[in-house]
């Protein structure tokens, strides 16, 4: 879902299907005529008349395709979840503790289609492109869900009557404010995609010769405190610096455990995986940068995110439990 979702995204495909139609809308165009139908109605919105207008049935089935694929694979996550839970239900095999568990996940995941067609919905009348805001809600949302998932998965694999509490009485905060800054990068990220910023100044560690380019505080100047999410040079600045931060904590923090604990002990191999990934994560980041956001790196720089903020999260739950 997640990398089908940077391919509609990259491919400026998300805005092909013009409606939301929950069950319907499962059954794609089958003959020319309905094809004709869909393309019509796309021709009626801003992107096809100030950007794709020279689009021949062709291309607009390719760009179809990636958004119906993100919508069906949401429908089928949907019924893999909904079929089981009622049968297992029924069949009284889901304890007391894991039921509202669930029905939180179900709840999520309900939101989030609700969230995708709000994005999708600001792109139709006036905007040749959905908003970024809106974008980074659904982008932002997706964490949550898919965080909320894993910590539930966790929960699982490490039943909570066997685990004890942390080893020490007092629970360190640092992995829940890193796991905190993880997320407002994530939403960041959003930003970049939403307002292209990733195509101006591909160059690093410069922004073009400059450490801070003359455009932040002119945008600051401009717009205020809007600039931080609308001004696309603030956007990347702090999308990058941001990243920075990050990668000095985690660095700081793997050192202070290596330091610590024994090289066998949990919270020094989890940190190592944590400083692992988000080194990887820093060099996909600027490596698509510098190719100009080719949509296989932006891609996989998304799809990488996801696990830099899984290791996060199993951070913040091996520190607040012990898990030995």
């Amino acid at each position: 879902m997640v990398i089908i979702g940077g391919i509609t995204r990259l491919t400026g495909s998300g805005l092909s299907i013009t409606e939301w139609k929950v069950v319907t809308g499962t059954i794609p165009p089958l003959n020319d005529q309905q094809w004709q139908q869909e393309f019509e109605k796309y021709k009626q919105i801003p992107q096809y008349q100030q950007v794709n207008s020279y689009f021949e049935l062709a291309d607009f089935k390719r760009i179809y395709f990636w958004e119906y694929i993100h919508r069906l694979i949401g429908r089928l996550i949907g019924m893999f979840f909904l079929i089981p839970f009622i049968y297992f239900l029924l069949k009284k095999k889901i304890s007391k503790q894991l039921l509202p568990r669930l029905l939180g996940m179900f709840l999520l995941g309900a939101i989030q289609g609700a969230v995708g067609w709000y994005m999708v919905s600001s792109g139709l009348s006036e905007n040749i492109r959905v908003s970024h805001l809106r974008l980074a809600l659904h982008l932002g949302m997706a964490f949550i869900t898919f965080g909320y998932i894993f910590y539930v998965l966790l929960l699982e694999i490490y039943p909570q009557d066997n685990l004890t509490q942390n080893y020490s009485s007092k629970k360190p905060l640092f992995p829940f404010i890193l796991l905190l800054l993880i997320f407002a990068q994530i939403i960041m990220g959003a930003f970049v995609a939403g307002t292209h910023a990733g195509y101006i100044y591909n160059t690093w560690p410069k922004m073009e010769g400059q450490w801070i380019p003359d455009a932040i505080p002119f945008g600051w100047q401009k717009d205020g405190v809007g600039s931080l999410i609308n001004n696309i040079v603030t956007v990347q600045f702090l999308h990058r610096y941001l990243a920075y931060l990050i990668v000095i904590l985690i660095v700081g923090w793997w050192y202070l455990q290596k330091r610590n604990y024994p090289a066998f002990d949990k919270r020094v191999r989890v940190s190592s995986m944590l400083l692992t990934i988000v080194m990887l994560q820093a060099a996909l980041g600027i490596f698509t940068l510098l190719a100009h956001v080719p949509v296989w790196m932006g891609v996989m720089h998304q799809a990488m995110a996801f696990v830099l903020f899984a290791s996060a999260i199993y951070l913040t739950f091996i520190n607040r439990y012990k898990t030995n």
